[in-house]
């Protein structure tokens, strides 16, 4: 497949995003996810992506802590928590249902849901399977279909071999290799060294199998169909780095064309900041929370 040089780097930059990747703990749905609470008031639940840890979510929590009652994601096998209900099949799809199954259990009244990346994803996923469940989202850098980046004619069914020999691949990999090729990846992803030490930690320490069939998920599932139907009040952020190449207005219509589908969107675009916005632009990314939340 050829494409011009700017797309061509964009599409790097993303295909970086699929490839890499505090008080108690509470196993819950199978052991597909644990969530630490802290803090006391409104709900509000954070969900990292993939191969990621919780506390990616760090500075957040230490924002929202006084005001909330901050609910953090881990999802099992990603960054050295134990694999248990993912040790083999989906992952994406049951992790929309235990984030599903750990509000209802715990009867939080619709709270809000952020979600960066993969957690983004399953984000959107609960907001259009579960409703009831989220008062607002959002989304930290991800989209609705993963593979339109590799070609606007892709589908989740055309995307099936190619993301099968990915996931496959990953398996295999010796864990030398894996360490290698995350440590390669993660700077087109954040530009802060303290967020790639954190980032790389956290990619090294998964499980391969959990994000080999996790981003087999991403490449597989299309919600943009489901776009429509989603009512939850939406804002999504993403980054712009001059350095990866891609003029802003391409960066720009790539999102919006992505969200076109849904009701309301809010776009917000963070400059100087790749993947981890987090890391890269903290107070830019605390105040769009700060925001959002209004």
């Amino acid at each position: 497949m050829c494409m011009p040089m700017p797309r061509f780097r964009f599409f790097i930059m993303v295909m970086a995003i699929l490839a890499a990747c505090g008080v108690f703990g509470r196993a819950h749905a199978a052991d597909r996810i644990t969530v630490t609470v802290t803090g006391k008031g409104p709900d509000v639940v954070l969900i990292p992506g993939l191969a990621s840890s919780g506390a990616v979510w760090d500075e957040t929590v230490k924002q929202l802590a006084p005001t909330h009652r901050v609910h953090v994601v881990q999802v099992a096998g990603f960054a050295g928590a134990p694999v248990a209900g993912n040790a083999e099949g989906p992952v994406v799809a049951p992790l929309v249902e235990a984030v599903d199954a750990y509000i209802k259990a715990n009867h939080l009244k619709s709270p809000v849901v952020v979600g960066h990346s993969m957690g983004g994803f399953t984000g959107l996923l609960l907001a259009g399977r579960h409703p009831e469940d989220v008062s607002r989202l959002l989304i930290v850098d991800s989209l609705p279909f993963f593979s339109s980046l590799f070609s606007p004619a892709a589908t989740a069914e055309s995307m099936k071999p190619q993301a099968a020999a990915m996931r496959d691949a990953t398996i295999a990999m010796s864990a030398d290799a894996f360490a290698s090729q995350q440590a390669m990846t993660l700077p087109r992803m954040v530009k802060s060294p303290d967020g790639q030490k954190a980032a790389l930690a956290w990619s090294v320490a998964s499980s391969q199998s959990v994000v080999a069939r996790a981003l087999y998920d991403l490449l597989t599932t299309d919600a943009r169909a489901d776009l429509p139907a989603i009512k939850t009040p939406t804002t999504l952020l993403y980054p712009y780095d001059p350095a990866m190449g891609a003029p802003t207005a391409m960066i720009d219509k790539t999102y919006a064309d992505a969200y076109a589908g849904l009701p309301g969107v809010t776009l917000k675009r963070i400059d100087d900041s790749r993947h981890f916005i987090m890391f890269d632009q903290p107070k830019a990314f605390a105040d769009a929370v700060e925001t959002f939340l209004k």
